[in-house]
């Protein structure tokens, strides 16, 4: 079928602008935190309120045939599913999430979380990228291609509420669907990102994440500074030691042999590729300070260290009061949330071990210290790429003889990453290896496709 790329354009924009932005808006004023930072989730209402907003989209917009369902099993976030049928045989699964991160601070002026501003072409507010888009984006792909009589197969929408927390209800929910999801061939997952609009992206490998609390208490309680710095080490002092251990502070080098692993081959070639592609968009894409910049300047090594390498960071902390009502006063404790980022292959309950005991063990001055650890999720390195994987991706530029349609001006805004494993990825940041030109009609936002090759 030769299908209509201007008119698929035209589709989705007409939805997009008539209907999608407006609850798009909604939906971004709506505080719906995911569990781990809102525990009264529930009695809040919020996350009801914003399953319901995109449950009655779904309904507004269904295709014959179609069932819009938010499922329910208690003390669990709800999930929204979407069965559109289709034409083909298999199915499709296509998946996002509603509930949101926190707040924060730090938003630029004009902007807010909860306060949607449209601005310069581009949606501020806490959660519209991040994953709002997603039901809006699967079933806008959908109808534009039903209105143009392309058979499809099956495709299944599924939007769980709690991604942001680790989807730790999302196995129940799996688990109560039973055959009800069937066996897809396909599952396109909208929740990512892609590192420009001229090229298919393809996910070879995803990092996975460590999670925990790091607490140092030396005193009972605080003290004035005049009386006790210079007998006591203060927590904070303590803090950076024990940081220390796990990572080297000049060269930013996680230091235990259980955080590091031999990157494969194929990937240090993907690598050099990406980079030589991407060249300065590697750190460019980042929002600098003025005279700030990368650690360094070989893009190979920025794109090593963002997809094969273990690095830290400190997300948070307890015990610093402000600095506007911080007083001379030697502080008891601090806490610090550390954020690891493990390597593909990397062991997380072996990383797990021996982050917590190189923490804890000899602390410095007899100090109270101990690690706490969320479970460790493991990374993902998917396998080598089979021939047909690599020329179905390849194929639309090697065909291709109209040089407008390798520019996104042709086809809209329209980009997905693609990889194929025999076992569900992780969620983790990811590495990206360029293997096309044309970007691939899945949505208005930046989505990555897994493909599981049947035998």
């Amino acid at each position: 079928m030769n299908l209509q790329l201007n008119d698929l354009r035209a589709s989705i924009d007409r939805l997009w602008n008539d209907s999608i932005l407006e609850r798009l808006e909604a939906y971004i004023r709506i505080p719906n935190k995911s569990p781990n930072f809102d525990p009264e989730w529930e009695a809040h209402g919020h996350m009801e309120a914003a399953v319901q907003l995109m449950a009655e989209w779904c309904r507004a917009h269904a295709v014959p045939g179609m069932g819009v369902e938010v499922r329910r099993i208690a003390g669990r976030t709800p999930l929204l599913l979407v069965d559109v049928p289709g034409e083909l045989p298999g199915s499709v699964l296509l998946y996002g999430h509603l509930d949101k991160q926190p707040e924060f601070t730090g938003w630029a002026e004009g902007l807010a979380p909860w306060t949607p501003v449209l601005r310069d072409g581009r949606l501020y507010g806490r959660g519209g990228a991040d994953d709002g888009y997603a039901v809006f984006s699967s079933l806008a792909a959908i109808l534009a291609l039903k209105a143009q009589k392309v058979p499809l197969a099956r495709c299944v929408l599924l939007i769980e509420a709690c991604e942001e927390s680790g989807s730790v209800d999302l196995p129940a929910h799996l688990a109560a669907l039973g055959e009800r999801i069937g066996d897809p061939s396909l599952v396109v997952c909208l929740d990512a990102e892609c590192s420009d609009y001229q090229r298919v992206w393809c996910t070879t490998s995803l990092r996975g994440d460590l999670i925990g609390r790091l607490r140092v208490r030396v005193l009972t309680e605080g003290v004035h500074s005049g009386m006790g710095t210079g007998i006591a080490a203060t927590p904070f002092r303590v803090a950076q030691q024990l940081l220390a251990r796990l990572e080297d502070p000049a060269t930013g080098e996680l230091i235990p042999k259980e955080l590091n692993v031999e990157i494969p081959p194929d990937r240090r070639a993907q690598i050099a590729v990406t980079a030589g592609v991407l060249g300065k968009d590697v750190a460019g894409k980042l929002p600098w300070t003025a005279g700030a910049h990368a650690i360094s300047a070989d893009a190979a090594e920025l794109i090593t260290n963002n997809t094969w390498r273990a690095t830290l960071a400190v997300t948070g902390a307890d015990g610093l009061p402000p600095t506007a009502t911080a007083g001379n006063v030697l502080l008891p404790e601090v806490c610090l949330k550390l954020s690891l980022r493990l390597p593909p292959t990397c062991d997380a309950e072996a990383a797990t071990q021996a982050v917590r005991s190189l923490l804890e063990r000899d602390p410095p001055y007899g100090a109270a210290v101990s690690f706490e650890a969320d479970p460790g999720v493991g990374g993902w390195n998917a396998p080598a790429f089979a021939p047909w994987l690599s020329d179905a991706i390849d194929l639309p530029r090697i065909r291709s003889t109209d040089a407008k349609r390798c520019t996104p001006a042709a086809v809209g805004r329209f980009h997905s990453w693609v990889c194929w494993a025999g076992n569900s990825p992780a969620r983790s940041s990811s590495s990206r290896a360029c293997l096309g030109r044309i970007p691939m009609p899945m949505g208005r936002m930046n989505s990555w496709m897994w493909i599981t090759p049947r035998n």
